[in-house]
């Protein structure tokens, strides 16, 4: 919202300056985003009167003597197409300075001397959005009364100074001239003073020549007058210049009524040409499918079920506070004039505008709200404004549908509530104040007081409104100040926080690198490698397929991300995700999905790279196998894996379950080579581990042990046994023998074939033993060896070699 000074100091008695207004504005709760002034920068630009003009042969250049103030007339060499004898123009003379700081200087022009240079207001630095249509393309052409010589500024209030309003959604009554005047009054307790617009009707009754109806229910309200008589012309120099500084175009008189309304009133407003109407009732109703609509911009618009229209004999006319239709649009030919102010719902205006692109002064005003109190009063006003400025007459009477609930809004609260809230001692005379200053009504006593809230401010609904009201008016800078009452604590990371901290050590010291894939993927790679998959949890409004489903797993994002890098020649890749993966047991339309801490990995590609003295290592099973075994003995957990064919999308001989303390936490294994193929891949290995459970199986933190100073002593031992004997069973079967003294069971060779006999091999183990006391002698190793032999050979049916 840009703000003219010059018209808010006739609003609100300010002695202040636009600065430190500013200051305080922003320290009551409307941020003022900057102030500014057209004329800053510019310099030694006066009024000229243009004495005589010639055309330069052969050029679109005129020879013009110029009167500046000055003893003699200047010649100045200009290219405007509207130059001419006998008007007032903007002159920039020698050693003034125009936008971009450019100098401007002595010269010649096709051989001809130029002492100075005529300006538009575009040379000005004014945007060409806001230069009035009559001279967009040439020179700004000043008042009859402009004084030659003297500065141009005050002629086009270019010394105005512009605030600029940050206005949040809650502060929309902020949006209008009255509202920041209201702001204003009550932030230095000054009485607002508001221009009065006497209208005088004609003879003719409106409500003969149009009616109105209202055909749903998204417009509450809707009014009109009708004018005669109109004359179409430029607007007023005043009334251009206020605009200007607004931000907006001058267009004509009627046009530009409306707009000054608009900001005054903060009411938008529209205009039509009664005599392009083909029937005598406006209706407002939603939109048919097919309806097309060409808007003030020239483009057709395909209008959608549930847009807001304005229609006469059943055609769009115009999109409801939007923007009205070329077909009714206000010309140089028109003298019949209908006024619309409404009421239409915030929702559906922003649901159109944002469909079609279409975001304007009108629309923002109706989605944020708009003054249900002054809609007729604005309608009143434009038409004052009009019959005024272009000699209209104004039919009798308004023709109106729908009601407007206007009334106060009624707030109560008591002065304890607010003491507590705000932390201060105010007095029921202090609240009075308050209220006084804003100019709501106040009733009641300390104990119990109720505020009438005007219709001006609809933010206004519950106490907590109202304590904000006070604290702005009384001074967020006069509020007392007091430290937390309750001591403080050391921070510290949560349990998952040093988890999953440790899981990254380990994963980026393991050479893998942390990538983030996306939460959403498509129904099919959501289950995919899940082994116990839940109900899907999906989006109402995807926008795309391919983001529609929360995941249940983490691999298949991963692997589309190992596809993309494969696809580029980037196919040595180790990649690792900390994520969360969500489990829906529930209905996924009452419920909340479970959300499960996960890590994965994905693996492809060679470990090393071959040169002149080693063999380039691809990723196996066991490489990836190592990166899990290397976190849990970083945890602290002991792991059991066990071969699986669950997983359909991972090769059957080469997967295994991951458990802890009978607890599945997860799965390690190869990617099934028809997945692979689906996702473009070479051969790759990927594991995933459910943090949660993991946390849940952690141990405490085990005290310190000092480390003995008595040797150990290993043996080692060679099995022959069944080849389908796993290595869990041959150490199970060790444990079983119960050595205290057993601290490592390491397995260092495994080898089968014709020698050892069909369906046997050898697994050779070292096994270490330490006595934490006292040193370990041959005949008590020998004994360890007896008892785990025995249960060898009846365990697993091992035969030592």
């Amino acid at each position: 919202m840009l703000v003219s000074y010059k018209w808010l100091k006739e609003l609100v008695d300010l002695d202040v300056t636009s600065a430190e207004l500013a200051e305080k504005m922003s320290t009551t709760g409307i941020e003022v985003e900057g102030v500014s002034s057209p004329a800053e920068g510019l310099s030694k630009i006066v009024v000229g009167e243009v004495l005589s003009c010639e055309d330069v042969p052969e050029t679109h250049l005129h020879l013009c003597q110029v009167n500046v103030g000055e003893e003699e007339p200047r010649q100045i060499v200009c290219g405007a197409p509207n130059v001419r004898a006998g008007i007032k123009v903007m002159v920039a003379v020698p050693g003034a300075r125009i936008a971009d700081n450019y100098k401007i200087k002595k010269g010649k022009i096709r051989g001809l001397e130029s002492l100075g240079m005529i300006c538009s207001l575009g040379e000005l630095g004014i945007s060409d959005s806001v230069v009035p249509k009559e001279f967009a393309d040439g020179i700004q052409i000043l008042p009859e009364e402009a004084v030659p010589g003297e500065e141009v500024f005050s002629y086009l209030d270019l010394d105005d100074e512009i605030i600029e309003l940050s206005i949040t959604p809650n502060r929309a009554d902020a949006l209008s001239m009255r509202g920041v005047a209201h702001e204003v009054a009550a932030i230095y307790d000054k009485p607002v003073h508001f221009k009065e617009f006497p209208l005088t009707e004609g003879d003719k009754e409106a409500a003969a020549s149009l009616s109105v109806a209202i055909e749903s229910e998204k417009a509450p309200f809707y009014a009109a007058r009708i004018l005669d008589n109109v004359t179409i012309a430029p607007s007023p120099q005043w009334l251009q210049n206020l605009l200007m500084n607004e931000g907006i175009r001058p267009i004509n008189n009627v046009v530009d009524v409306t707009n000054y309304i608009l900001l005054y009133f903060g009411q938008p407003m529209h205009a039509f040409d009664l005599d392009t109407f083909e029937g005598d009732q406006i209706v407002v109703r939603e939109a048919r499918a097919g309806e097309k609509l060409v808007t003030l911009d020239g483009e057709e618009r395909e209008l959608e079920v549930g847009d807001l229209v304005i229609t006469v004999a059943d055609k769009p006319v115009a999109l409801a506070g939007v923007m009205g239709g070329a077909a009714t649009e206000i010309s140089d030919k028109s003298t019949r004039v209908v006024l619309e102010a409404a009421v239409f719902n915030g929702k559906s205006i922003r649901k159109t505008s944002s469909r079609l692109g279409l975001r304007s002064e009108s629309s923002s005003r109706f989605e944020k709200g708009i003054n249900l109190a002054t809609v007729t009063e604005a309608l009143d006003a434009a038409a004052s404004m009009i019959a005024d400025l272009a000699g209209a007459t104004v039919h009798a009477g308004i023709v109106q549908a729908g009601q407007l609930d206007t009334t106060d809004k009624q707030v109560s609260t008591s002065l304890s509530d607010v003491n507590r809230v705000l932390g201060t001692d105010l007095t029921y005379a202090d609240i009075e104040d308050i209220f006084r200053r804003l100019g709501f009504g106040l009733s009641g006593s300390a104990d119990l007081f109720t505020v009438s809230v005007p219709a001006r401010r609809w933010d206004i609904s519950i106490p907590a409104d109202l304590y904000e009201e006070i604290a702005r008016i009384y001074g967020y800078d006069r509020l007392p100040v007091s430290l937390p009452q309750d001591a403080g604590t050391a921070g510290e990371l949560t349990a998952t926080q040093q988890l999953r901290r440790k899981v990254r050590t380990v994963a980026e010291g393991a050479g893998l690198t942390e990538i983030i894939s996306y939460a959403l993927t498509t129904p099919e790679k959501a289950v995919e490698f899940t082994l116990n998959p839940t109900n899907l949890t999906e989006l109402m409004w995807p926008m795309t397929r391919e983001r529609s489903v929360l995941r249940q797993n983490m691999l298949s994002g991963m692997l589309d991300t190992v596809s993309y890098n494969v696809a580029r020649k980037n196919k040595d890749l180790a990649l690792y995700e900390i994520g969360k993966i969500f489990e829906q047991t529930g209905n996924p339309k009452e419920e909340l999905p479970n959300e499960i801490n996960s890590f994965a990995f994905a693996l492809t590609g060679l470990v090393s790279e071959k040169d002149f003295q080693t063999p380039a290592t691809p990723v196996d099973f066991f490489y990836a196998k190592g990166v899990v075994e290397a976190l849990f003995d970083r945890l602290g957990l002991e792991a059991d894996y066990q071969a699986t064919d669950q997983l359909k999308s991972l090769h059957p001989g080469r997967t295994a379950l991951i458990s802890i303390k009978g607890q599945p936490v997860g799965y390690i294994g190869q990617v099934h080579p028809v997945t692979a193929k689906a996702y473009d891949i070479p051969e790759t290995y990927v594991a995933e581990l459910n943090l949660t459970a993991i946390e849940a199986s952690l141990e405490p933190e085990q005290p310190f042990v000092e480390i003995t100073k008595f040797p150990a002593v290993t043996r080692d031992v060679a099995l022959l046994l069944k080849a389908e004997i796993s290595h869990r069973q041959v150490v199970e079967a060790i444990q079983a023998a119960g050595v205290k003294r057993l601290t490592d069971i390491k397995l260092f060779d495994i080898f089968s074939g014709e020698k050892l006999g069909v369906g046997l091999k050898s697994m050779a183990y070292t096994l270490t033993f330490q006595n934490p006391e006292d040193s370990l002698t041959d005949d008590e190793v020998a004994k360890y060896m007896e008892k785990i032999q025995k249960s060898l050979e009846e365990n697993v049916g091992a035969e030592v070699r």
